[in-house]
Parts: structure tokens; sequence; C-alpha cells
């Protein structure tokens, strides 16, 4: 069978689609990925072709964070507010047709085109217009749901969410409404994701089901049929070993186990402050630290004694060596931290990862800050309360019951292909 795999995004983002494809790839089907320009080359490493599509992911990138960090602490800056909105979003809304035509060009004659978050309202547009069964990939709840917010009461949850897909189809309308005209497909009167829905589409939920007690009852009525439409696999990852794994697995061994910090994608403006107050929170409390790089220079930072800056690692290798995970809160990072059995604080930037940390506290394995909220102090005072006994035997109990990285990558790969199978005619 032929596979269609597409989400622009960074590399928390395309993983999952790379592990599923990687694995499909195995099983003899053909496989085209489709991602931003910087991860066509990851893509290619996992097995399947690769095919770029949208912008540059830095073109969008500083806006974009530069949005939330007002958004969340000067919301009345209005102006401010608008310009940086505009100015993230012009460069996603100029390559829609770049990105159509691109999918286009795959889409046609595929068996099953899987799509994620970003620009999933023109992968649906094509998949309708090629006639090409549609399946969606979501790396945390992002259909309306009581549980994705757990400091809100489930009702206002669920009205909030429904209220930002109303929002955002209402942002996008009219680049829809040309979309489809321009494919001659009849005019939606109502938000893509509920055409996915009404379509029957495969929505797969890369994440834990126990990450989320409730939620698979509340969405019970999508998985009672054979092929359910919102099965959870568990978070899909490729574990992929880096060559200075072995150098940082000595550096852990050689003294008492550290606390393992990353920033991932997101920006680190002033390094040196960064590792500054890391080197002293962690100099308190008479521990070492591990220091993932991820996309921030850290070259011409201090050097301490007591903390190790390193660059790409196997998560699955290195994090069960540590006694706690300190990072943003990207989906990848939390499942890799929570499978490791390690408690957990999420130093977060963007409203997914806000959202990450409220639920790590619900589950008493893990809390969360804002990260420019983040001190020395208030550091200290998080990593006194994740590395009690009680936070690490709730994370190791918590991680003995997710599903295992192999066994969700079958999962899925299982479901992808049962799913395209059911959908030819």
């Amino acid at each position: 069978m032929k596979f269609v795999l597409a989400n622009w995004g960074t590399r928390g983002e395309v993983e999952p689609f790379a592990a599923l494809g990687r694995e499909l790839v195995r099983r003899g089907h053909d496989v085209h990925l489709v991602v931003a320009p910087e991860m066509v080359g990851f893509a290619e490493s996992a097995g399947p072709q690769a095919v770029a599509f949208g912008p540059s992911l830095s073109v969008a990138d500083e806006a974009h964070h530069e949005y939330w960090k007002l958004f969340f602490s000067k919301p009345w800056k209005l102006q401010e507010l608008n310009r940086l909105l505009r100015e993230f979003s012009a460069p996603l809304n100029e390559y829609r047709g770049q990105v159509e035509q691109t999918l286009l060009s795959v889409a046609d004659g595929t068996d099953l085109l899987l799509t994620g978050m970003n620009y999933e309202d023109v992968a649906s547009n094509v998949a309708e217009y090629c006639g090409t069964p549609l399946a969606t990939l979501q790396i945390f709840p992002l259909r309306s749901n009581g549980f994705e917010m757990p400091f809100l009461p489930a009702p206002l949850c669920r009205a909030a969410m429904t209220a930002l897909d109303w929002l955002a189809w209402r942002g996008h309308k009219a680049e829809d409404d040309a979309q489809r005209s321009s494919l001659g497909l009849p005019k939606a009167t109502g938000h893509w994701t509920q055409r996915i829905a009404a379509g029957k589409a495969m929505e797969i939920q890369a994440y834990d089901e126990v990450c989320y007690p409730g939620l698979a009852d509340e969405w019970s009525h999508w998985n009672n049929q054979d092929i359910p439409e919102r099965p959870f696999v568990g978070a899909l990852t490729m574990q992929l070993p880096a060559a200075g794994d072995a150098e940082i697995a000595s550096w852990i061994n050689a003294g008492t186990a550290p606390i393992f910090f990353s920033f991932g994608s997101m920006p680190v403006d002033a390094a040196a402050d960064t590792i500054a107050m890391i080197a002293g929170a962690c100099a308190q409390l008479g521990e070492r630290a591990l220091v993932g790089a991820g996309w921030s220079d850290f070259s011409s930072v201090p050097a301490y004694d007591h903390v190790k800056i390193v660059g790409a690692m196997n998560y699955a290798e290195i994090l069960p060596a540590c006694r706690a995970v300190v990072h943003h809160g990207g989906a990848g990072t939390t499942n890799a931290g929570l499978r490791a059995g390690r408690p957990t604080l999420i130093t977060w930037m963007l409203p997914d990862q806000g959202c990450w940390g409220s639920r790590l506290k619900k589950l008493k394995v893990g809390t969360g800050r804002r990260f420019v909220a983040t001190t020395e102090q208030t550091l200290v005072t998080d990593l006194r309360t994740i590395l009690t006994p009680e936070y690490a035997d709730r994370a190791k109990q918590l991680a003995a019951r997710m599903i295992k990285p192999a066994d969700s990558v079958a999962l899925a790969a299982d479901l992808v292909e049962k799913f395209a199978l059911s959908r030819r005619g």
C-alpha cells in the first residue's frame, strides 16, 4: 500500500510520523513523509521518501514564541499581540497554496493520507478532492474534551476548546473557502474538524490513555466500532542512538544520578543566565545537572564542575539514569521522561506545554511553571517538591502502566493498515 504522512513542525512534531513511517517501510509499504524543509534529512533517515512543504520553521518561530510570552505576561497589549500574530501567521498563510500543490502531487492514488495539527485543514480538503482516505495523528488531546486543561472544570474545558476551534475556523475561513472553491469543492459550513469527524476518519491519539484518566470514557462512542476512530496508541518515538550516548553515560556513572534539563526547540534568550540559574539551584540541593542543549547555543557559557552540557542523546537510554527531568513540556520529551519513570518539572513557554505541566501536577508525578517566571529560588522549591520519594514512586508506577514504545509503533501501524484496507472501494 501507499501511505503519505504529512505534518509541518519541529522534531517533536515530526518524529511520531517518522517512527510510524519507518515501521510501514519495514512492512513493505510505499511511504512518503511530507515535512518542513529543515526536517527532510531527518525524515529520510527513518527510511521513507521525504518531501518538503510549507515555510522554513525559522520564519515563524521567533514571532510565535514572542506572541505567547507577551500573551501570558501582558495580555492587555492588544496592538503588539496583533502585530506578532500577523507576523507568525502570515508566512504560514502564504504557503497554503504550495502546501496544497505538494500534497496533491503525492496524495492522488494513495491508500491513506495521514496528517497532523499543522495544515490539517489543507490536507483534509486535498483528501476530499482526491477521494483519498484521511486519518490524523494527535500528540495530545486536540479535539474538544474535558481533560486537556486540568486547571478547568470539565464542562468549562470543553466549552473553551470548542470556542478555540470556532475562532481558529473563523480565522482561516476566507482561505479555507478560497481553497475549496479552487478545488471545486462545496463551501464549508463549519470547522474542518467537523468534516473530518463526519467522514469517519481515524484520529490516532499518540499519547497514553493513562495520562488522561476519564478521557477514554468520554470518547467511548468513537471507539465502539470494529475499527476505532480515536484509538490510544501511546507516544510514537524512534529511540535513535546518538554519538554522545556513551560519553554521557560515562559521566553519569562517575557520580550521583543527575537532574536532566532541556529546552528542546524553544528559544533561550539568556543562555549564560539560564545555565547559572541551573548551576545555582543544583548547588543548593547538592545535585548534578545534565543539560541537553537542544536548539540553544550554550557554547560561550561559563563552565561548572557539577553541570555537563551535551548535544543529541537517546532519551530511552539516558533518562532512566537521571533522578528527575526538567524541560519545556514538548510532548515527546514529556512522554520520554514519564516512560523513564522519572518525576518531571515542566518550565513551559507555549499553551500546550502549560497543559502538560498541569496534567503532571494532576497525576502527582510532577509540576509546572512558566519559564519566564522561573528563578533560581523557584527552581529550588520545585525541585524539592518533585525529588521526594513519593513523587519518584508515583512516577515509576505510572511508567509501568504506559504502553511500551515498540508496542505503540506496532499498534499504530496495524491500525492504519486496517483502516486503509477498510476504505478500499
